[in-house]
């Protein structure tokens, strides 16, 4: 038993992403919920323009080690790119709110982890709600890269057209990327607005933060702002904290990640609190 509980963990921390997704495209655009034996649970919160399906692999991870993982889909995504029009980050956190609730039903412990915009996110929720247990906040912009130019000219460009298709310069990854793969390439203006104000919010929401907190990013992220791993660490009020920087990879870096062991570290946080 022993022996095939090891297979199956290692199976999902040494899978390639790729081949994984190449397997199992029927589920790119589904959210999951895996029932676990710990009585804990983690929900988990994807980005922007994404689906569950970037953080599905981690979520399998811990559920083979006990927990319980949730991965909900963000309104206006999985479907079209239009349907995040009229989509507020509001409604966001209102989608966040009812996994939460539903999972604190049944669990003694729930914690949120998010990755890029589901970092804000769920750092968003959090300052409002002492009763999340812990936080993993991976990718999460402190600031977007140029931010103040970047949100200037999508405003002057949202006077004059809906949408957008995205731009990736060479040192964004290559385009096989998993998150890439499962991402809307046109967005609303509209949309990325919303994205940009959660950003402001979550950073000034920071200091409220007193839950047990790992921050994780890459050394090579070029979306978000030089120093926003140690901004964010130095912003939150937690007591038990801890930072991880991840080489070799990207932006969203938990879905394409192969043994960095980024999985483990998120488990071994979570066993200690």
């Amino acid at each position: 038993m022993v022996k095939r509980i090891y297979n199956r963990v290692k199976n999902v921390l040494f899978a390639d992403p790729k081949l994984l997704f190449a397997e199992e495209r029927a589920l790119i655009k589904e959210p999951f919920y895996f029932q676990g034996t710990n009585g804990k649970a983690v929900l988990l919160v994807h980005g922007w323009t994404s689906t569950p399906y970037e953080v599905r692999r981690l979520g399998k991870f811990l559920n083979d080690n006990d927990y319980t993982v949730c991965g909900p889909m963000l309104r206006g995504h999985g479907t079209t790119y239009k349907d995040l029009e009229n989509v507020k980050a509001e409604d966001w956190l209102a989608d966040i709110e009812k996994s939460f609730d539903e999972l604190k039903n049944k669990h003694k412990k729930v914690y949120i982890g998010g990755t890029s915009i589901g970092s804000n996110l769920a750092v968003a929720f959090s300052a409002e709600r002492s009763d999340v247990a812990g936080l993993i906040l991976m990718a999460m912009p402190y600031k977007i890269k140029f931010e103040i130019a970047t949100v200037a000219i999508a405003k002057f460009l949202n006077k004059f057209i809906k949408y957008r298709t995205k731009f990736y310069p060479p040192t964004f990854g290559v385009s096989t990327t998993i998150t890439r793969l499962i991402s809307y390439q046109t967005y609303p203006i509209a949309s990325a607005m919303e994205a940009f104000k959660i950003v402001k919010e979550s950073r000034q929401l920071l200091g409220k933060i007193n839950q047990p907190c790992l921050v994780m990013q890459s050394t090579h992220d070029h979306v978000v702002s030089k120093g926003s791993l140690e901004n964010i660490y130095a912003s939150i009020n937690s007591s038990v904290k801890k930072k991880k920087y991840v080489r070799q990879a990207y932006h969203t870096f938990v879905s394409d990640i192969k043994n960095e062991h980024v999985f483990e570290d998120v488990l071994d946080f979570l066993n200690t609190l």
